[in-house]
């Protein structure tokens, strides 16, 4: 998710080092990612709805704007194993790096939610996401379409050089409070795996946590093969 630059981007550059930096940003973004977001589910429930859904759907669009500016030069700014195997999937990603970027990102989660817990205790679930009503079907099929979507913005605006400069951040952050806002209530708009892979397994819920991990890989590989269809295979980049 990086702006647009006179020569190609440097986390689009392969590499067969160790990317220690790299994955600790990573890791560092999604615990932040995790700890604000879920963090603002439990306090709405514990605070008898003080923020409102629009309020935690805002908190989950600003942490992720904040993070991608903060360290976007850094990491590229993916915090999301989807989105690194999407950039994979394009070409622009080193494979030697795939593992441990997905590593430091469910270690991020997975520490945000035990600090919750400690802090907060088991609230709200600690934020996991679950299907409405256990329609898992339904859950799948709106997941991968919120990824696609969210794919396909990261692509077009941090990944695309013709795009303007600036405003892959906002863009981004805006497209996730957006989809948090209007889908939240049914699926819990995570297009994250480690997302939700954190509450899930500090709070031991597992209910269909199948579908978190397969609908946002399946989204985002997508979007990354129609966004190859409408940049000539990703030559016009």
């Amino acid at each position: 998710m990086r702006l647009r630059l006179k020569q190609r981007p440097r986390f689009l550059v392969s590499s067969a080092r160790i990317p220690w930096r790299e994955a600790l940003a990573e890791g560092i973004g999604t615990f932040i990612l995790v700890f604000a977001g879920t963090g603002a589910v439990m306090v709405n429930a514990d605070s008898g709805g003080t923020l409102g859904h629009l309020g935690v759907s805002f908190v989950f669009g600003a942490v992720v704007a904040a993070l991608i500016y903060t360290l976007g030069h850094i990491s590229g700014a993916h915090f999301n194993p989807a989105v690194t195997l999407g950039f994979w999937a394009s070409g622009f990603f080193c494979k030697t790096k795939v593992l441990p970027y997905i590593l430091a990102q469910i270690g991020g989660a997975i520490a945000a939610s035990t600090l919750l817990l400690i802090s907060l205790g088991n609230i709200a679930n600690l934020g996991a996401t679950l299907p409405l009503d256990g329609n898992w079907f339904q859950s799948l099929v709106l997941e991968t379409v919120l990824t696609f979507i969210l794919m396909l913005v990261i692509l077009g605006s941090g990944l695309d050089r013709r795009a303007h400069i600036g405003f892959a951040g906002l863009a981004i952050g805006l497209t996730v409070g957006l989809e948090a806002a209007f889908m939240g209530p049914i699926t819990g708009a995570s297009m994250n795996p480690a997302r939700s892979f954190g509450p899930a397994i500090v709070g031991r819920i597992w209910q269909h946590q199948w579908v978190y991990w397969a609908a946002p890989i399946l989204g985002a590989q997508l979007a990354v093969m129609v966004y190859r269809q409408l940049s000539n295979g990703f030559d016009e980049l």
